[in-house]
């Protein structure tokens, strides 16, 4: 049975073609306030709004400009949607990410949870998928296979992310947890059952989104999720090294996260290289 897919309309309509440069001055906006966050001591509620919104908004435009406002609203449901619930019934139940309680810190709650959680959620469920995909083709996997593994791959890359995200928020004072171990080598106060919660979470979300997201419409439409997820893995590995005094996590996190990050960056050299001797024929 074919899987609904909700493209819509042709990606680069006039209609909806200047939402990629658009996402592209997001994307950029967020970096710069991103740089600004470890210099300026962090923990400041306004950058921390700053940042998650503005990627969020660059991945939810990205997508409307290259799969249709179908898509971006699929995004914001299942991702936005999909990770309140999942935060709702984990402060609730210890289920499935462990005991946790949230902090007044990261402002107004819904449901015991902070609006900037499920926001987190959408700003990097599609980058998480964009990057999966990236893999999978270089793979030259189709059908049930390269769903399965996009499943799988896609809920470790969302996953990964955690692990530089999660110290950071704990630092800050954002969250806590009752049982902070075991825990990953070098990430402390950061439960194992945390990211197995992840794991699970993240496997549904990108199950479902890669059913109702249609592929790329044009080949390199992607590369604002994907220079998201690259810029993401290298300033965090950064941030934790020099700035948030955590060079464990960062240590950690490089190795986890660069099992997607580092063969992605890869994939995109050669495919730069390639598109520039195309250009040279």
């Amino acid at each position: 049975m074919q899987a609904t897919s909700l493209e819509g309309l042709p990606s680069r309509s006039p209609h909806r073609h200047h939402l990629i440069p658009l996402a592209w001055v997001l994307l950029a906006a967020t970096i710069g306030v991103q740089i600004a966050f470890p210099l300026t001591g962090g923990g400041t509620l306004p950058l921390t709004v700053a940042s998650v919104v503005l990627l969020a908004s660059a991945s939810t435009l990205h997508l409307a400009a290259t799969r249709g406002v179908g898509a971006a609203i699929a995004l914001v449901v299942i991702a936005g949607g999909g990770g309140l619930v999942a935060e709702a019934i984990g402060v609730s139940t210890g289920f499935p990410f462990g005991t946790y309680d949230y902090t007044d810190g990261l402002g107004t709650k819904v449901l015991g949870v902070p609006v900037l959680v499920p926001l987190a959620w959408i700003m990097m469920s599609w980058p998480a998928l964009a990057v999966t995909r990236r893999l999978v083709g270089a793979m030259r996997l189709s059908g049930t296979s390269a769903r399965v593994v996009t499943a799988f791959l896609g809920a470790y890359a969302l996953t990964a992310w955690d692990v530089f995200l999660d110290p950071q928020m704990v630092d800050q004072g954002h969250w806590a947890w009752q049982f902070p171990d075991p825990s990953l080598p070098g990430v402390d106060d950061i439960p194992l059952t945390n990211f197995a919660g992840w794991l699970l979470v993240s496997f549904l979300m990108i199950s479902i989104l890669d059913r109702v997201i249609g592929t790329r419409s044009e080949r390199f439409d992607d590369a604002v999720p994907v220079t998201a997820y690259l810029w993401t893995y290298f300033s965090s590995v950064m941030a934790h090294a020099v700035f948030f005094g955590r060079p464990t996590v960062a240590l950690t996190g490089a190795v986890i996260m660069g099992v997607v990050a580092l063969p992605l960056l890869v994939i995109e050299v050669r495919s730069l290289r390639s598109r520039r001797h195309g250009a040279s024929v």
